[in-house]
């Protein structure tokens, strides 16, 4: 099924072919422009409604609805009533007093300004490149981000004795940034797989910040189902990864390789993780050894500790959203297939796992189970092709009343790199610091957005007013395009939920959606939309 590569009434356009979220299947960090998150980063909230107000009309053309996906799902609105305001004054139920905010844990609460959350951003180069504008971005709008696997073992700078860490500057220098910004909402994740086990990525964080820090265990993610990997140019880095005991292909110690190399036949090499648990036979072993993990986590004082999970068949996901349940964790992160990818074999991504939609509407089913049974199912965050504040509510009413938070990759990353460009744009010399793209802003760009900071981006005052002069001066631009992001985003999503008449994110319910094909319905348990309510309509008809 292909998607709408234009939108005349945004005036958006994809630069390469676009999925299902709206984003190009290939997204560029040196893009420019102009697709709705980038062009969202920049204008905020104005993209929420039609251009050139005022000598136009405009008509929907989201009707053609085949298949399963998420964007056959649609939104329920009424026309009466209002919910988790404590009050039902007209004056009083409107949108902008609509609460985004959310929270998710066991025993510790984690609160979050509004119901997202990042991807895993690890040891992808572009992820440490625009670190300190993504993470800035997330605490200024208050929303958990994660740091993904292997940044410690690929980090050269960092000191391993005996194969246990013993200093990270790049997990530190991420760790603090986000922190510098932090307010109270949101948190910072540190993920872990089997390399950063082996290395003791638990106690080192356990030891220097405690429960600042949010604990991560990865079982898979839904863009691959092997363990991550990025792509190394220089024959001694690659060299150095092998020593850090990487699986490295080709093999850059081997003498035949590095002659290949040499002569331009082979330019970079490939570093993958291991895959866990490959010592176990069934699901019963695989949960002996989670619980004693969790149990040795817990030892070390981490008080808060999830769990991300890929887009596996039945029982891994049973699996999780029991042991989860049982080891009392925080979050449960699903990742459906369909997610985003630094690195990932590109026909992997496309050819194996379930899709996002069909298992997060198994998840939803599992952990009515294990809640009828009287067990309290994990919070669960949804994730795998996000990038709108309707994806968002879809997510949330899919999952309710278990998804707390939604999970986005690359639409977060987008105005990290938009952020950056233009400030190198601006300012050549912080333009190889920022990992700028741009040598100056293209001449439409200037025309139709502007050509100083305080003209591009919509919220330049709001944050300024926020952080105040001097920290404002240190601030990436990337992150008050981040900021902005998340306040388009919160703005729609707000605007979904009056209608809905929810004015609270725990209100909302499975009933708030309904789908648009009985394909969808069937696959989802969420009612086809003409049944929905067909029964009291027709006792309406009858009264």
């Amino acid at each position: 099924m292909g998607y709408q590569k234009t939108n005349d009434v945004l005036k958006t356009a994809n630069r390469g072919d676009p999925c299902e979220s709206g984003l190009c299947t290939l997204c560029r960090a040196d893009c420019k422009g102009r697709c709705e998150t980038w062009l969202s980063s920049l204008k905020g909230r104005k993209m929420l409604y039609p251009r050139d107000f005022g000598t136009i009309t405009s008509g929907s053309s989201n009707t053609n609805h085949i298949g399963v996906a998420y964007n056959n799902l649609r939104i329920q609105g009424y026309n009466y009533g209002a919910n988790g305001l404590g009050t039902n004054a007209a004056d009083d139920c409107i949108f902008p007093n609509v609460s985004l905010e959310t929270e998710f844990g066991a025993k510790v609460k984690t609160k979050s300004r509004i119901p997202l959350m990042t991807g895993a951003l690890g040891s992808t180069f572009i992820a440490a490149k625009y670190w300190e504008s993504f993470a800035a971005g997330a605490a200024l709008a208050g929303y958990p981000i994660v740091i993904g696997e292997n940044v410690v073992g690929v980090d050269r700078k960092s000191i391993l004795e005996g194969g246990r860490i013993k200093s990270a500057p790049e997990l530190e220098r991420r760790i603090d940034i986000y922190q510098k910004y932090y307010d109270g909402y949101g948190a910072i994740i540190v993920q872990m797989n089997v390399e950063d086990t082996r290395n003791g990525v638990a106690d080192y964080i356990a030891a220097k910040y405690g429960d600042k820090v949010v604990l991560e265990l990865k079982w898979g993610q839904g863009a691959k189902d092997i363990g991550g990997e990025i792509q190394v140019t220089d024959l001694e880095y690659a060299q150095f990864l092998k020593s850090r005991d990487y699986i490295v292909d080709p093999d850059p110690t081997n003498p035949a390789v590095q002659e290949a190399f040499k002569s331009g036949a082979i330019k970079s090499f490939a570093r993958h993780s291991r895959l866990g648990y490959t010592d176990k036979n069934s699901w019963q072993e695989v949960h002996d050894d989670f619980m004693a993990a969790v149990k040795h986590l817990r030892g070390l004082g981490l008080t808060r500790i999830t769990l991300k999970t890929g887009s596996y068949g039945m029982e891994a996901l049973a699996s999780a959203i029991k042991f989860a349940a049982e080891a009392e964790l925080d979050l449960l992160t699903i990742d459906g297939s369909g997610g985003g990818t630094g690195m990932s074999p590109w026909n992997m991504m496309e050819s194996w796992g379930v899709p996002s939609i069909n298992l997060h509407a198994k998840a939803v089913e599992y952990a009515s189970i294990l809640a009828a049974s009287g067990k309290r199912p994990t919070d669960m965050a949804f994730a795998g092709g996000f990038a709108r504040e309707d994806h968002i509510f879809k997510a949330l009413a899919l999952g309710a009343p278990f998804v707390k938070l939604v999970c986005m990759g690359r639409a977060l990353m987008i105005p990290g790199f938009l952020g950056s460009n233009i400030e190198g744009a601006l300012y050549p010399d912080r333009r190889e610091k920022l990992n700028g793209n741009w040598d100056e802003l293209p001449a439409s760009f200037k025309e139709e957005i502007g050509s100083k900071p305080e003209q591009i981006f919509s919220n330049y005052f709001d944050v300024k007013a926020k952080l105040g002069d001097e920290a404002f001066a240190a601030l990436p631009l990337g992150a008050i395009a981040s900021a902005n992001l998340a306040d388009k985003l919160s703005a729609g999503l707000q605007q979904f939920m009056a209608g809905a008449r929810k004015f609270k994110v725990s209100e909302i319910t499975r009933n708030d959606i309904f789908a648009a094909n009985r394909d969808t319905a069937a696959e989802t348990g969420i009612r086809f939309m003409t049944d929905v309510n067909d029964e009291l309509a027709k006792k309406i008809l009858l009264s």
